[in-house]
């Protein structure tokens, strides 16, 4: 078979997109089922691309694993790598060991592209720096102020350095196209306000406004318009929870899979790997939960070198303000499912900044930046960086037009180093999908006691990393479902038909609670017990059943 190819260094239009995925379910359609679960307010399907192996068991009777990418208009890289996910698993079935064994225990379910509308539109010039979906485009969701806007015709919309001698910003004094802030006590320069490139609306409401207004922008990020702590303050929450369709077609994909154990949520940027609590401090996170999150996140740092940090502690600037309504904090603090996300693609550290974390890029050293300018100019040229020249703006006067274009700098790698990056992230993903409870039945033994009367035990174990209730978020929320057990085949004496086997722990709490004595640990199989009549060389058949760890089936004869 010949295998679809897939150019892994451009980023793809929607149409061109479709296409590969087409291409793949065509020819793995043993493996590959794809379908829409949202049309988008211009009219694009949001596709989900499901990977199982039919022939080992149906897929909700499997662990799953999801993965969706670019929720934010110009985070292309995303597309990339969740394309890269369904090539990877697709191509590499009955050749790679490793694949081979998930695709056939396993299910994924793949949301490629969430914002077809606005990732289409911030794939053309002029390159807006935006996130939103289709419900407003750039330009007709502001009222009044600053629209952004490529008012000099280059193809590009970048940055305004107005004079103002109560500004924030200044030239560097090694480079003048590197704009630096201004220290807290320094006067006597020349200084500069910095804005995006645009023209100015005024307020016929306020028309001797004395400061340019950037209003806050009806874009719709839609990784604020989830249910939980949703809150209409924050920035493109959107009209009420799941009021995008993009956003409801995601939460259904997640409501109808309940066998989903793993999330990865795509962005760009920063190169790291985001974990729960979105709201709390680690102090206020349960310490098995946070054990495995560290556990299964130190997987994903030795696979990409992104550190792994809490978007509270390490990724929130304002502790008092934590972002509410996103993703994770739905599918983490209130379904309990271990859910990540990774900012792709590291700048700094690709041109040779060695840095901790995250760094808000606002708050980079002179030579940092200096650092960044130079590698952008020699691996991006000028689609990265655009050179300052002077223009007449019609409200503000004598500006120069130029700078950083973010979303060819920051926000996105440049196509030579689409792949690599790609590869190593899904390698994570596969790592994380592999950490899933997997229920088996260890033994099953029937002895004769009298007749046509037998005993039939089971012993249920979960062999995976995770426990078959995820975390303790979910069985703290009551939302954790138990393993339960069931006998066909025979007239039932003793004990009911079905089973409460509550929860089988996993590896996990080994290394929470690791101690030589195991006192506090909680079992990771349990045995239950029948007694049936039924004649000599009658079949029965046990059923293990997990939401989470999967459906298995053993029969055996009485004999």
């Amino acid at each position: 078979m010949a295998v679809p190819k897939i150019p892994f260094d451009t980023y793809l239009k929607y149409d061109e997109m479709t296409d590969h995925l087409r291409n793949l379910v065509g020819s793995f359609p043993d493996l590959a089922t794809m379908r829409s679960v949202a049309k988008s307010f211009q009219g694009r399907e949001v596709w989900l691309i499901e990977i199982n192996n039919p022939k080992t068991g149906p897929a909700l009777e499997k662990p799953g694993y999801y993965i969706d990418a670019q929720i934010h208009a110009e985070e292309h890289a995303t597309s990339a790598a969740a394309l890269y996910a369904v090539w990877h698993l697709l191509t590499n079935y009955g050749t790679d060991a490793e694949v081979t064994r998930l695709v056939d225990t396993q299910a994924f379910y793949i949301l490629p592209r969430i914002n077809p509308d606005g990732a289409e539109f911030a794939l053309v010039p002029p390159y807006h720096n935006w996130c939103g979906n289709g419900r407003f485009l750039p330009e007709a969701d502001r009222i009044d102020g600053l629209i952004p806007e490529d008012i000099d015709g280059d193809g590009f919309i970048v940055w305004m350095r107005v004079p103002d001698s109560a500004g924030e910003w200044k030239k560097s004094a090694s480079n003048p196209d590197i704009m630096v802030q201004r220290g807290p006590a320094e006067t006597g320069g020349d200084y500069f306000r910095m804005y995006p490139e645009g023209s100015i609306r005024e307020a016929p409401s306020d028309p001797t406004a004395a400061e340019v207004r950037i209003e806050r922008p009806f874009d719709g990020n839609m990784n604020r318009n989830f249910p939980t702590n949703w809150s209409p303050q924050e920035y493109g929450a959107g009209l009420y929870p799941l009021s995008e369709p993009e956003a409801k077609g995601m939460a259904d994909v997640i409501l109808e899979h309940p066998n989903i154990c793993g999330m990865c949520a795509y962005h760009t940027h920063g190169g790291i790997i985001l974990r729960p609590s979105m709201t709390r401090p680690d102090s206020a996170m349960g310490t098995r939960d946070l054990t495995l999150y560290e556990q299964i996140g130190a997987m994903g740092t030795a696979l990409t070198d992104y550190p792994t940090v809490s978007i509270y502690e390490d990724f929130t600037p304002d502790k008092t303000k934590p972002r509410r309504g996103g993703l994770m904090d739905w599918t983490y603090e209130e379904m309990g499912i271990i859910s990540f996300g990774i900012e792709l693609w590291d700048l700094e550290r690709t041109a040779g900044i060695d840095k901790a974390g995250y760094s808000n890029r606002y708050a980079r050293s002179e030579e940092t930046l200096e650092t960044v300018h130079d590698w952008v100019i020699e691996n991006v040229g000028d689609t990265g960086f655009r050179p300052w020249k002077s223009f007449d703006h019609p409200q503000l006067g004598s500006v120069e037009i130029g700078g950083m274009v973010n979303i060819w700098a920051y926000r996105n790698p440049p196509g030579a180093l689409l792949e690599d990056m790609c590869r190593k992230n899904v390698l994570f993903n596969l790592a994380h999908a592999a950490a899933a409870p997997q229920l088996s039945i260890d033994a099953l033994e029937v002895v004769n006691l009298s007749g046509d009367i037998w005993k039939v035990r089971a012993v249920v174990a979960n062999h995976g990393y995770l426990p078959t209730n995820l975390s303790d978020v979910a069985l703290d929320n009551l939302v954790a479902k138990p393993v339960t057990v069931t006998l066909e085949g025979a007239e039932i004496v003793v004990n009911p038909p079905l089973a409460d086997l509550g929860h089988l722990a996993g590896r996990t709490e080994r290394y929470d609670l690791w101690s030589p004595w195991g006192e506090k640990w909680t079992p990771t199989k349990k045995a239950t017990e029948w007694v049936v009549r039924a004649k000599t060389g009658k079949q029965i058949e046990v059923t293990a059943q997990s939401e989470k760890a999967g459906t298995i089936r053993l029969a055996i004869t009485l004999e």
